[in-house]
């Protein structure tokens, strides 16, 4: 992977750049250069967010850049046609993040950016200082909650409620926003994330996509599969979910737990043991990572969502619903924006295993109509609200409308 140079992207191929409103031509939609700043692009619903963003604005005519510390999606990025520079924005050190100030600054001036976006803390305390020295409009994206137990990590987490105007990724968000950080309702703007529907899509799955995932994880014919999408930490509930299926001794099935410890050793084999402990460990299986989760969704008869703490979205359960599978999530966070309970699937109380168990009884138990009646409910829903194209669309016309109040031309 080859990192552009701040001095390249100023003057390609030894000409002066002439910033993204000219490069993106007369006729163009979209004639903004939009910078996004994020620690790194390894994967996670926030690079996915600004890759798909990037992408959205290439499309459409505009110019996109964007700095990270690097990671497997930069070529993604690239091959959209994107810009990538290195720093390390990642860094949380104080001394590190005032140094990456002015090679920001740098490259806003150099490259005539129109707009700086950053979608993380620690490089929006470096994209906000060069963005007002630069005098471009600054923006950001609020993505969880953040932990703010004590005045110091408060402070730190209020960078993200410093750009001219935020947007929230859910009502629950913003609401957050306006409750713990006194932020006027006018500077926040609720974009849903969205999700990729050419991929979660049924259609798109073929057969042998799925049979070698069942053949992988040894799930046996036949057998109800009950799945538990996310990376393994604690408060996404995987004890709680062990919890709910040992109140379903009485039911055939198998538990499915996917997602990667990201070196979280001692929590997995605290799962394992967990699941020992209950009388489960032939009916539950920790498979880990996959790349394929559309075709993960296919296998699975429930998806269940068990998070301990409010999910700021909950991505796998609108992935889920976009696949047709009925979904149980608790009824906290952004959850009641994305489950529609009774429709689309369930919400129980949080932290209740029993009130789990008794859903999964529920959902195990429809009719073949219900299930399909469910499952039609469940795509519109995703369909409607959660698309990548709307995402993007919205914040493109976000992007269009802080250009407008800084009196620049999109």
């Amino acid at each position: 992977m080859r990192a552009h140079s701040i001095a390249e992207l100023a003057f390609p191929g030894g000409t002066a750049a002439t910033g993204g409103v000219a490069d993106a031509g007369p006729d163009a939609a979209f004639g903004l250069h939009v910078l996004q700043v994020l620690p790194s692009l390894e994967t996670g619903g926030v690079e996915r967010g600004a890759v798909d963003v990037a992408t959205a604005v290439v499309k459409a005519g505009g110019t996109a850049t964007v700095v990270s510390a690097g990671g497997p999606m930069v070529r993604e990025l690239e091959r959209a046609g994107a810009r990538h520079v290195i720093l390390p924005v990642d860094s949380k050190n104080p001394l590190a993040m005032w140094r990456n100030v002015k090679p920001l600054e740098q490259l806003i001036r150099a490259t005539r950016v129109d707009i700086v976006h950053a979608r993380s803390r620690a490089p929006a305390w470096s994209a906000r200082a060069a963005a007002r020295r630069a005098g471009v409009p600054f923006v950001t994206t609020f993505h969880g909650t953040y932990n703010f137990r004590g005045w110091f990590k408060k402070k730190y987490n209020s960078i993200m409620t410093k750009g001219d105007r935020i947007i929230a990724i859910s009502r629950f968000i913003a609401d957050h926003v306006r409750t713990q950080y006194h932020v006027p309702a006018e500077r926040i703007e609720v974009i849903h994330r969205g999700i990729d529907l050419d991929v979660f899509a049924q259609r798109a799955v073929l057969p042998r996509r799925i049979l070698a995932l069942a053949e992988r994880w040894r799930l046996p014919d036949g057998v109800p599969v009950i799945m538990l999408p996310g990376r393994l930490t604690r408060w996404k509930g995987q004890l709680l979910f062990l919890d709910a299926l040992a109140k379903l001794a009485d039911v055939e099935l198998v538990g499915v737990i996917v997602g990667g410890d990201q070196g979280r050793t001692d929590y997995r084999e605290e799962v394992e043991r967990r699941a020992e402990q209950l009388g489960l460990a032939s009916r539950v299986r920790m498979v880990g990572d996959t790349k394929d989760m559309a075709a993960a969704f296919m296998l699975a008869d429930v998806v269940v969502s068990a998070s301990t703490d409010p999910e700021a979205f909950g991505r796998t359960v609108v992935e889920a619903q976009a696949m047709g599978r009925p979904v149980i999530a608790p009824n906290h966070g952004a959850a009641s924006e994305t489950v529609q309970s009774g429709v689309t699937g369930w919400l129980v109380p949080p932290n209740d295993a029993a009130s789990l168990a008794a859903a999964i009884r529920a959902a195990l138990a429809l009719t073949p109509e219900l299930r399909q009646r469910m499952a039609a409910q469940a795509e519109f829903h995703a369909h409607k609200k959660f698309s990548k194209a709307a995402m993007c669309a919205q914040t493109l016309d976000f992007y269009r409308r802080v250009a407008g109040d800084a009196g620049r031309t999109a």
